[in-house]
Parts: structure tokens; C-alpha cells; sequence
């Protein structure tokens, strides 16, 4: 074999060998991004599954269909089924699971809507996982995770059952699975995000908090299940 063949021999060893290099590195980063994910999506389950009740405060903004609007309140849960979101800005609002129905109710509305909660399509929904025995990596598919800054992680996923109105959902967590935010991204480009302050998990609330009392004078209907 001549000098130059030998020389093209090795050079085509050489690159034959640092492509199999890198398509293991490239394996190996992967697997070690998808043990991490998983790791950290098991931390959020474990967080909530202990729980028997939390409550924290909220803000919620919405952009989308050429609005923009920043709402707050007070977010309450009980095991098993059982969600509150209690809006102080706008003063009166309502949203409520009493683990048969889902009530909403909004000031100055002229009834209060009530929906089977096996039928609920509605963007706060996809917290109702923290109200049962959460597994994460089943209820968000694709599931993704990346640094966020600050000491914490977001982990991103379509929710199943949603796939008609949500593209994305991301949680964005402490190491130790804290959840501090959730954005929602719909289909349409809309996008909701709420985040979460002042934590109190086991939090004692009142009897009677998830029992829905509509406003006097108005009246409570049926609303049609999503299409």
C-alpha cells in the first residue's frame, strides 16, 4: 500500500472512529438528560403524593387573542379531589372542585357554570394530578428538562387528554420538586402562566371551604361538556 493510500487508511479510521465517539457521547448525554429528568419528575411526585393538603398564593397572566390580563388569589387543595382557586384580584372570582363538580363563577356574570369534573376542559385542570397519586411521566408526554436559572429546573410536556387545546405545559421546580410556576402554551399561541409564593403544605382549611355557594340572586346551570 502506498504512502497515500495508508494516509487516506488512517484519516478514514480516524474520522470513522471519532463519529462512533461521538454518536456515543451523544447517546450517553442523552440517556444521562432523560435519567435526570426522570430523577427530578420522581422529586415532584413525592413532594405532592406525601401531602394531604397545601395552600399558596398565586398570580396568574394571560396573552393570547389580542388580551392581556394579570390576576391573583389564593390556591387551596385537599386530598382527594378537592382544588380552590380563590381570586382576590378580581375581587369575588371563583374556580372550585368538590371532587363531583367544577363551579366558576366571576363577578357580574349571570349564572354560575357547573360541569362534572370527568368532563372538565379548563387550563387550571391540569393541577388536578397533585390531588391524587401524581406520576408526572405519565401525565405529561415527551417529558423534557433544562436548567432555569437560579437554582432551578423546568420540566416540559403536552398533557395527555389535552392534546386538542394544550401544545405545552412546563413546571418550573426547586432541586427538591417544589413547584414554583406553571405555564400552559394552547394550541392557538395563547399563554398562561401562574406562579406560586408563600408555600404551606399540610396547611389546615376550614370545613366547609370547598363547598361552592353560588351568589344570591344568581342562578346555576349545566354547562355543555367541551366538544
Amino acid at each position: 500500500m502506498s504512502g497515500g493510500k495508508v494516509l487516506r487508511h488512517v484519516n478514514g479510521l480516524t474520522l470513522a472512529v471519532a463519529l462512533a465517539s461521538a454518536g456515543l457521547f451523544a447517546q450517553q448525554h442523552t440517556a444521562t438528560v432523560q435519567d435526570a429528568a426522570h430523577e427530578l419528575a420522581q422529586k415532584v411526585d413525592h413532594h405532592y403524593n406525601q401531602l394531604h393538603s397545601f395552600k399558596a398564593s398565586f398570580t396568574e397572566s394571560y396573552q393570547g387573542m389580542g388580551m392581556q390580563r394579570t390576576e391573583s388569589g389564593a390556591l387551596l387543595l385537599k386530598k382527594p379531589g378537592h382544588m380552590k382557586w380563590e381570586y382576590s384580584s378580581p375581587a369575588g372570582k371563583c374556580f372550585l372542585l368538590d371532587n363531583t363538580f367544577a363551579w366558576l363563577y366571576s363577578p357580574g356574570d349571570s349564572q354560575v357554570q357547573r360541569l362534572r369534573t370527568k368532563e372538565l376542559d379548563d387550563l387550571r385542570s391540569p393541577l388536578r394530578f397533585l390531588l391524587g397519586h401524581a406520576e408526572l411521566e405519565k401525565e405529561l408526554s415527551g417529558l423534557k428538562m433544562a436548567t432555569a436559572g437560579n437554582g432551578l429546573f423546568t420540566l416540559s410536556g403536552q398533557p395527555r387528554g389535552q392534546e386538542k387545546r394544550v401544545q405545552r405545559l412546563t413546571l418550573t421546580v426547586t432541586e427538591d420538586g417544589t413547584i414554583t410556576a406553571i405555564e400552559m402554551e394552547e394550541v392557538d399561541g395563547a399563554l398562561t402562566r401562574f406562579t406560586f409564593t408563600g408555600e404551606h403544605p399540610d396547611a389546615p382549611i376550614p370545613a366547609g371551604t370547598f363547598i361552592f355557594s353560588a351568589p344570591k340572586g344568581v342562578p346555576v346551570v349545566d354547562a355543555l361538556p367541551p366538544v
